[in-house]
């Protein structure tokens, strides 16, 4: 084989090679967020749906002007059906319009669609720790800015019937991926010391790989009947 065929053929490889490259990136950078987007959009129709016609979860107790009432761990109500949406997520912090539903399990399949509730974890406002999972990249980068969030920030998340405002406890944690104690229904090292109702966010780390975990605690700070409108940590 002569030098120049060898060059030639090692060029075309390069070649092939690259826009093999270029075309995963646009996969991961673009295809996936317009497939997330669709998929999304899906979900938050099928939920505003099944709320029009009344199929929503059982609101948690509370006491009276809406201050949290201690009750036992409840059961994953009904409304929590596998792979389905059952609520939706805002987070101020994120900037405005940034919404994202809730569905049950934290499959693969499952993320794609929006954020995933760890199955097993507490309901929506109830005590224990709703713990709540979403891509950092890829799939509409729901947690894109998660190492924004700061103590003090609302995370607002309503099932049809109440809005739930919690609030951020202190900066993302680092951990890794074998750390479930962070979803606990008191989450260790969280800094709570006791039961409560909390919540809990999870997405990967780095940006862009899965080596690693971030990890924010919030507690419940208020409620309110969505008959009353929108809470007030919404951005106006």
């Amino acid at each position: 084989m002569s030098v120049r065929l060898i060059v030639r053929t090692f060029s075309e490889l390069c070649i092939t090679v690259g826009a093999l490259i270029i075309l995963f990136v646009v996969y991961v950078l673009f295809w996936t967020g317009v497939k997330a987007a669709g998929a999304t959009e899906g979900q938050i129709d099928d939920l505003q749906s099944r709320w029009a016609r009344g199929a929503v979860a059982a609101p948690a107790p509370q006491g009276s002007g809406g201050t949290p009432k201690p009750t036992a761990p409840p059961a994953a109500p009904r409304a929590y059906r596998d792979g389905k949406p059952f609520a939706m997520l805002y987070i101020p912090r994120f900037g405005k319009g940034w919404e994202w539903p809730v569905l049950e399990n934290t499959e693969v399949k499952t993320l794609q669609k929006g954020l995933g509730h760890y199955r097993g974890t507490a309901a929506a406002g109830a005590t224990g720790n709703f713990a709540v999972a979403g891509h950092r990249r890829t799939y509409g980068d729901p947690f894109k800015d998660f190492p924004k969030l700061r103590p003090g920030d609302a995370v607002l998340l309503t099932d049809g019937t109440t809005w739930f405002t919690y609030r951020i406890e202190k900066k993302p944690y680092r951990t890794v991926p074998g750390d479930v104690g962070v979803i606990d229904p008191v989450p260790r090292k969280s800094g709570f010391d006791g039961p409560g109702r909390y919540l809990t966010l999870t997405t990967c780390e780095p940006e862009w790989g899965s080596s690693h975990r971030l990890i924010a605690w919030a507690h419940l700070d208020a409620t309110q009947p969505v008959t009353a409108g929108r809470p007030a940590a919404f951005p106006r």
